[in-house]
């Protein structure tokens, strides 16, 4: 919604400097670039990806890693999870690994599963769009982890180069470890500028 609003504000600034062009076909010109970009911008919404809740996809027990893509072995989930374990009691921050194919993903249904707040990291592993690592970062997590941390973390270990050569789970792993790190990193200037 917030998409369309900034559209509509966009087009009715152009429409008044608009009526100040006094030239026909240069007003024409115009025209049919707003309305083309307007078409294609509103083809690309059409396009995106529905969102998915399958709760039946979800574990019978209580878990901080969810492993529907099947990337990762018993061993290494044991260990994520420990990992995860550790950072939660040491820093209060809560991260969550959920390992799909989109479709088959639990989507919007892991929001109730894991309680997710503020404090949360949503780490999502998909292969399907090309990089592999997506996060959703609660509010309290951005004001101590600067955002291009996030993107740098999945330009490193997400992008398709790394993970198809590593492996899934390679990926995985390692960017639960450059969390981690950053994570109990002192809050100030530069926490989080190094990747491991």
């Amino acid at each position: 919604m917030q998409r369309l609003t900034k559209r509509t504000t966009f087009v009715v600034v152009f429409h008044k400097r608009f009526q100040t062009i006094t030239s026909k076909a240069l007003q024409f010109a115009l025209s049919g670039a707003l309305a083309l970009g307007i078409f294609l911008s509103g083809a690309q919404l059409v396009e995106a990806k529905v969102g998915v809740n399958k709760p039946e996809l979800l574990p019978k027990e209580f878990t901080t890693v969810i492993d529907v893509a099947g990337f990762l072995s018993i061993g290494q989930e044991k260990r994520l999870i420990q990992e995860i374990e550790d950072l939660e009691k040491d820093t209060g921050f809560k991260l969550r690994i959920l390992a799909q194919n989109y479709p088959d993903t639990p989507g919007l249904a892991i929001k109730d599963f894991w309680q997710v707040d503020d404090r949360t990291i949503v780490f999502v592993a998909d292969p399907t769009f090309g990089n592999i690592i997506n996060f959703n970062v609660g509010s309290l997590v951005d004001l101590d982890v600067p955002r291009s941390f996030w993107n740098r973390l999945a330009g490193k270990y997400g992008n398709m180069f790394y993970w198809k050569e590593q492996g899934e789970d390679a990926s995985i792993e390692a960017a639960v470890k450059a969390i981690s790190h950053c994570l109990r990193e002192p809050v100030g200037p530069n926490n989080c500028s190094e990747l491991l």
